[in-house]
């Protein structure tokens, strides 16, 4: 009985048989490693935006409670101002509107550098009050009448709108109204504080 040999077929000239040596799956790896880099990548950098955006709108909303619980202490001050009592001659801590008020000014260091955290604590007696305003967010109050020393404005050196006004220049037939000049200036710092942390200052300077 003839046997047939197996017929083997010739490598072709040049070119020899492939060496599979797992080099297919070593560029595979690596470019798995790159993805997965880049995903983490794109994930951390989402987190953040977010975080971020998150941040600015508590600082907003603190902002905004700042400045609707602002018209309560400009609301205290006008009653004091129309019925003309003494009681803004003097320093007062208000209970009711949970709020101090300092008849002579006391401004931030800032040649020193002081912060704004080390300011309020100056200028505040240590007593706690946060009156709250809305979801999450509350104020504290700390009024500051812009003279030198405590007592009537008129002897207590208090900064005040000009006596009188020259008729020319800008102040001219159509200029700007000049604001009486027995108004006097008082600046309310409010400090707000709301979640994560949130911290954000307003001042706001009122002539009355």
């Amino acid at each position: 009985m003839l046997r047939h040999k197996p017929v083997t077929t010739p490598a072709l000239a040049g070119h020899p048989p492939a060496d599979q040596r797992g080099v297919v799956l070593l560029v595979a790896l690596i470019i798995l490693v790159a993805l997965t880099l880049a995903g983490v990548a794109l994930i951390r950098s989402v987190d953040t935006a977010n975080i971020i955006a998150g941040n600015l709108s508590f600082r907003e909303s603190a902002v905004h409670a700042g400045e609707r619980s602002t018209q309560t202490v400009i609301g205290w001050l006008q009653e004091h101002n129309l019925t003309g009592d003494i009681t803004l001659h003097s320093d007062v801590v208000n209970e009711d509107a949970l709020m101090f008020y300092f008849a002579a000014r006391a401004d931030r260091d800032v040649d020193g550098d002081e912060s704004w955290e080390a300011y309020w604590n100056r200028v505040q007696p240590p007593a706690d009050w946060d009156y709250p305003v809305d979801a999450g967010n509350t104020v504290r109050y700390v009024v500051h009448r812009l003279c030198v020393t405590t007592g009537a404005p008129h002897i207590a050196n208090c900064a005040k709108s000009p006596a009188g006004v020259n008729t020319g220049g800008s102040f001219s037939a159509g200029g700007p109204a000049q604001i009486a000049s027995n108004q006097v200036y008082y600046r309310i710092t409010t400090r707000i504080t709301g979640p994560r942390n949130t911290v954000a200052y307003l001042q706001t300077v009122v002539a009355l």
